[in-house]
């Protein structure tokens, strides 16, 4: 039952969330051969002066061992 949490800066309209939610869940049904009816996915949006604070900090960078892909920003790029 994969749960997918979506954090980005704010400014998306619901039409580019609605069809971004469609295809992480194409994504995750295609990859890991499950039924949609198993996907959920949430979207957090963040003001840009926010971000490095509220999720490069906590969930980038004091979570490294568990990301899979690193940005290409940040302190250590």
């Amino acid at each position: 039952m994969p749960h997918v949490i979506l954090k980005m800066l704010e400014g998306r309209t619901e039409e580019q969330k609605q069809a971004l939610t469609e295809a992480l869940t194409r994504a995750v049904t295609e990859s890991l051969g499950c039924g949609e009816n198993l996907v959920s996915v949430a979207i957090e949006d963040f003001k840009d002066e926010e971000w490095m604070a509220k999720v490069y900090g906590p969930d980038i960078q004091e979570r490294s061992a568990t990301i899979y892909r690193m940005p290409g920003y940040g302190p250590e790029a």
